[in-house]
């Protein structure tokens, strides 16, 4: 999710290695790990999905999200260098980064459990038009009125997905994805400074560590035995998170941000189709519209930002 890849980007648009020290640019390889580890995140999406439905919590997904996903960043670690790349001077950064985090990817599992895949997924795709309204606010960053109107397009597209006073939607559920959305924002920023001083490697390293050692501690209360088919959901639903976020972490080496993230809007008919296909279930059309205005926002913020060399917002993916 965000913070894996957030610092990766800051690094390959702000701070460029030399050329000795970076894979030459590659545009192509770069799109299809970026495509790759969004399929894999929807995936991952819809099996944790199918494990809210037949009766496990979001506290326990959690938990099994970083529990499965572990091994993958562990490994990937030690083949980026060892254990020396992921040495910190700031470990309280990541720990407060590390507690938002954890919050955030609860309300994403929560919001999951109460509303359908394609609408908690549209959803959550507004956090980055949401952290380009707080970099405005707290890093005091130039945003041009192209980029305020394409936020105002955005947010019409959230209000058209979450229809209120409609009766489709659960409001408890819609009200928690927004906070998803919007605390995934508030990571953003936080990685904005926490990128300043340490690597990705670091970064991905310590909040999962982090997170499953949090996550562990209420395990003896809330675990529960579960049937093969939710088990299998669960492993499966670990492993291609992190496998996942290696894979959008590697696309930002090989390509540009901005040739990259609008492929990131690609989850969201990943998440129609898994929908359709595990649960029967067809967004109604004013979602599809919503989720067009919402990508559509979204990539052109993306490509102002660019433009204007300054940060662009990583997607939900990269908590």
């Amino acid at each position: 999710m965000r913070s894996e890849t957030g610092n990766a980007n800051r690094k390959a648009m702000e701070r460029p290695q030399p050329s000795a020290q970076r894979p030459a640019e590659h545009r192509g390889r770069g799109i299809a790990l970026r495509i790759g580890g969004l399929s894999l995140f929807a995936a991952m999406m819809a099996a944790f999905k199918y494990a809210s439905l037949n009766g496990t919590n979001p506290a326990e997904i959690l938990f099994y999200r970083n529990f499965f996903s572990f091994p993958t960043i562990l490994i990937w670690v030690l083949v980026s260098g060892g254990f020396a790349s992921v040495r910190t001077n700031r470990p309280g950064a990541h720990a407060a980064r590390s507690g938002l985090g954890l919050a955030v990817m609860l309300c994403t599992f929560l919001a999951l459990s109460m509303l359908p895949l394609a609408e908690a997924t549209v959803i959550n795709f507004s956090a980055p038009l949401f952290a380009t309204l707080l970099s405005a606010l707290f890093l005091k960053e130039r945003v041009l009125w192209h980029r305020w109107g394409a936020i105002v397009v955005g947010l019409i597209g959230v209000l058209i997905v979450v229809r209120p006073g409609g009766a489709s939607l659960p409001a408890l559920g819609v009200a928690i994805a927004l906070m998803a959305a919007m605390g995934a924002a508030t990571v953003t920023v936080t990685l904005r400074q926490i990128g300043q001083t340490e690597s990705a490697t670091a970064t991905v390293f310590w909040f999962n560590t982090a997170g499953l050692i949090a996550t562990a501690l209420p395990m003896p209360f809330l675990f529960q035995f579960h049937t093969p088919a939710v088990w299998v959901a669960l492993t499966l639903g670990g492993l291609l998170g992190g496998i996942a976020q290696i894979l959008i972490t590697a696309s930002v080496r090989y390509a540009p941000v901005s040739a990259l993230a609008p492929f990131d809007y690609l989850q969201i008919v990943w998440a129609m189709m898994w929908g359709l296909v595990l649960f029967d279930t067809f967004p109604a059309w004013s979602s599809i519209i919503g989720a067009a205005l919402i990508g559509a926002a979204g990539c052109y913020v993306i490509w102002r930002e660019r433009k204007a060399r300054t940060l662009v917002a990583p997607s939900p993916n990269e908590l």
